[in-house]
């Protein structure tokens, strides 16, 4: 039915035909179903336990991961609320790189104990006052908390590198410590020092993947790799000290932008126009020559003229690269990007030890490498099938964030549940000072941080109430505020002792997120969906019969 109201008693239409509308308690109730539902079906996939889940796209494409953002990216979620609870996945994405699954999990823990105090009788105002109020004292808990790290620490940021790759199942122990090394060593390469701290950018960390070989041949290239061939067979496969020039700019024959007409009688006008046209692609070629450039990378096409005479100088080019790769050049060989080949001179051009073709699983690459002091590198990653190097790319991104994460922090905190029993313990002592109703969505969001030691326990096969327990008593004595769950051993053990850390930006966006997402979707209370009309049967869209 429409939605209607009566004024006076006169009937008044608010919303079309075939619209739905859910109210009050109704919409709330709904809503926090929808976002624990979304939680529910990546909780599965916390931790080096977790679960994989088997996705199959409308295409029939299928692809294995236990990846959060990837799951939820996948989903295709039609609900309003599930798409909110996606959005926390792909913020925590972005900004960090690691933890999506942590930052759901979370939300839609929020979102079900808020659906508790509200059956109480407690107003969505109240919960949404108490959640604010413990995600601001988290904040200030959390920095309590931090253990500070160094940039010279190497053996830290290689373990943050490897906990953040625990969860995929990509090779064994030594494969990971193996990426773990290759990750820092990226990282490393490409930061920048600055007034405010560390800056990282992690587009200069180029990422590329290939199948056809096991996981442990994954390498970092300190240059990059450019996924094309060169454009003429005939031309260097291998160049030492390679000279090299990048131009914005076509090798070919420029057409008029205005309609141009051009008459000819004989052929020896034939002729003297191919020869004019050839004349001008070789003096492009020559520019080139003269300034000593003994590869080309170019952003747009090479006509097989220019091609002909670039083999013919023992000049190797590659064409339609595209301007992400051309930035990334110009950062690891110290290259100038320019745009009119007038402007070409020895000074425009960079350096690398070696640019090679080489062909890898049936297709031509072009390796650049050996820079001299690379600001952009390549990690390039394989895998013995598709699924696998999916699967080994996205843990390659998530070490990255990780470690950029807590460099861009200088911190990181105890992993394996610690932290956040430790922080609920926390909360709980500040829900007892603040009083009133509001305490009880401090203890409530207290009791949805233990959602993440409770899912590690249950998906090690461990009693989840035992394990909580156990925890809660061991972090109210001295020196036991690093205690977690070893997921290895199924046991209680000291997580610093073992090297399960995690970086403090993971833990405090994932709070964050979360606590906006579940505040967001709490003060709904009214969902109007107002649906288009459908076309009636042999009648006109408007439901009606068309009329001329």
């Amino acid at each position: 039915m429409a939605e209607e109201s009566r004024l006076g008693g006169q009937q008044v239409m608010v919303l079309p035909e075939g619209a739905t509308r859910l109210l009050g308690r109704d919409a709330q109730h709904t809503n926090i179903a929808v976002g624990y539902a979304v939680a529910s079906i990546i909780r599965t996939t916390l931790g080096p336990k977790g679960m994989d889940k088997l996705l199959v796209s409308d295409l029939g494409d299928v692809t294995i991961t236990n990846d959060g953002a990837t799951i939820l990216d996948e989903l295709n979620a039609d609900h309003p609320v599930a798409k909110i609870m996606v959005e926390v996945a792909k913020t925590q994405d972005k900004e960090v790189g690691d933890g999506t699954t942590t930052s759901v999990i979370l939300a839609g823990e929020l979102l079900k104990n808020a659906g508790d105090l509200i059956d109480q009788g407690i107003h969505p105002t109240i919960v949404i006052k108490g959640y604010k109020m413990s995600a601001q004292k988290l904040q200030e808990i959390l920095k309590t908390k931090t253990k500070k790290i160094d940039i010279k620490d190497r053996k830290t940021l290689e373990r943050i590198a490897q906990i953040s790759m625990a969860s995929k199942n990509i090779g064994g122990e030594e494969e990971k410590s193996n990426i773990a090394k290759l990750v820092v060593d990226a990282v490393l390469q490409v930061i920048e020092e600055t007034e405010e701290g560390y800056k990282i950018d992690k587009d200069d960390i180029k990422i590329e993947k290939k199948s056809g070989a096991p996981i442990g041949e994954t390498q970092l290239i300190r240059g990059i790799l450019v996924d094309k061939e060169f454009a003429h067979p005939g031309m260097p496969k291998k160049i030492e000290n390679a000279k090299i020039a990048l131009i914005d700019a076509s090798l070919e024959i420029e057409k008029t932008e205005t309609d141009a007409r051009i008459e000819i009688t004989s052929p020896e006008q034939m002729e003297a126009f191919l020869k004019q046209e050839e004349k001008m692609l070789k003096e492009m070629v020559e520019k080139i020559k003269a300034s000593g450039a003994n590869v080309v990378f170019c952003q747009k096409g090479i006509d097989d003229v220019a091609q002909h005479y670039l083999a013919k100088y023992g000049i190797s080019a590659v064409r339609r690269v595209k301007k992400s790769d051309m930035e990334k050049l110009a950062k690891a060989t110290g290259a100038r990007i320019v745009t009119s080949l007038d402007d070409l001179t020895e000074k425009d051009l960079g350096f690398a030890g070696l640019v090679e073709e080489r062909k890898i699983v049936g297709e031509q690459m072009v390796f650049v490498e050996n820079c001299k002091n690379p600001k952009s590198v390549t990690l390039f990653v394989r895998g013995s099938t598709e699924h696998v190097a999916d699967e080994a790319e996205r843990s390659v991104v998530d070490a990255v964030g990780s470690i950029t994460a807590t460099l861009e922090e200088k911190g990181y905190v105890i992993g394996g549940g610690a932290i956040e029993i430790e922080l609920a313990k926390e909360l709980r002592k500040y829900a007892e000072q603040v009083g009133g109703k509001e305490q009880l969505a401090i203890q409530a969001f207290a009791d949805a941080l233990e959602i993440v030691p409770k899912t590690l326990a249950e998906t090690a096969g461990m009693d989840p109430v035992d394990v909580l327990v156990q925890l809660r008593t061991k972090h109210q004595k001295d020196k036991g505020e690093t205690f977690g769950i070893n997921l290895y051993e199924n046991k209680i053990d000291d997580m610093e002792k073992l090297g399960v850390i995690e970086p403090l930006k993971t833990v405090r966006t994932a709070i964050a997120s979360a606590s906006e997402a579940a505040e967001m979707i709490l003060r709904i209370d009214d969902m109007i969906s107002a649906k288009a009309k459908t076309p009636s049967p042999g009648g006109a869209p408007g439901g009606e019969g068309s009329e001329e």
